[in-house]
């Protein structure tokens, strides 16, 4: 599965093609499941640009999405404690959404991640586990009473050395795998987003790629939008002869 993350907490002032409005969130969710995007992830954004979990903006960023891509392709959004640090007000939130995504991430890094993942249980909300590098993620989502009740698994590789992060990427996902049988989905950002999908295809795990992760294509041209990094990233799983949907969790020796 390749998800695309089509602009995380960054704003127009960091890259001109970055969406924050409902309005280019849904054109460009069209665009990069047009290119062969599988599944959504963003962040809606308040009136000044910044990740908010207020059930207003969430409920315009998922039913404009939803509207421009179907009923077929799975939307989800972010929790990230920077968009709201008390872990209490996040879940609060969460429980007034008036307008549900199919899924929304929790990282386990964060303090609260059960609280948050309580809530998205009680409304039927997939639980996508953040598990990042270099943090304790994995340690306490071990210990969490929803490791086996996560529909997939985040592994984020970032800040390390590019050369490092391909090993890093397979070590975690060996390592989670061993945790739950939920799919995993392994991505880097900046620097390691390349070589970590690179790792991912050979791996046979789901992942992602867009203006959130990356803001350039394989070559270092700038990407204009999701939709030519999606592209890239389907070029890159048809080489490895991986054009399709990848079984769930799969790793390779």
């Amino acid at each position: 599965m390749l998800q695309v993350c089509l602009n995380g907490s960054r704003a127009v002032s960091d890259f001109p093609w970055v969406p924050v409005s409902a309005e280019d969130l849904a054109a460009e969710a069209r665009r990069a499941v047009d290119a062969g995007a599988e599944d959504i992830h963003l962040h809606p954004k308040d009136a000044d640009g910044r990740d908010t979990l207020d059930p207003a903006a969430v409920e315009e960023a998922v039913r404009a999405v939803r509207k421009s891509v179907g009923p077929h392709v799975r939307v989800g959004v972010t929790t990230g404690a920077w968009a709201e640090p008390d872990p209490r007000r996040r879940a609060d939130l969460v429980r007034a959404w008036t307008t549900l995504p199919d899924h929304a991430s929790v990282n386990w890094h964060e303090e609260g991640a059960d609280l948050v993942a309580e809530a998205m249980a009680e409304r039927g909300i997939g639980i996508e586990a953040g598990l990042y590098s270099g943090t304790d993620a994995v340690r306490t989502f071990a210990s969490s009473p929803f490791a086996d009740r996560v529909l997939r698994v985040l592994v984020e590789i970032t800040g390390t050395l590019v050369r490092e992060a391909p090993g890093i990427g397979r070590r975690m996902t060996e390592e989670v795998a061993a945790l739950t049988p939920a799919p995993v989905l392994l991505h880097g950002v900046d620097d390691t987003a390349w070589p970590v999908l690179e790792t991912a295809v050979s791996l046979g795990v789901d992942t992602r790629v867009g203006l959130e992760d990356t803001l350039f294509l394989p070559d270092g041209a700038p990407a204009r939008g999701n939709a030519p990094l999606v592209r890239a990233a389907r070029s890159l799983l048809q080489r490895h002869g991986s054009g399709g949907p990848t079984r769930p969790g799969a790793t390779q020796g």
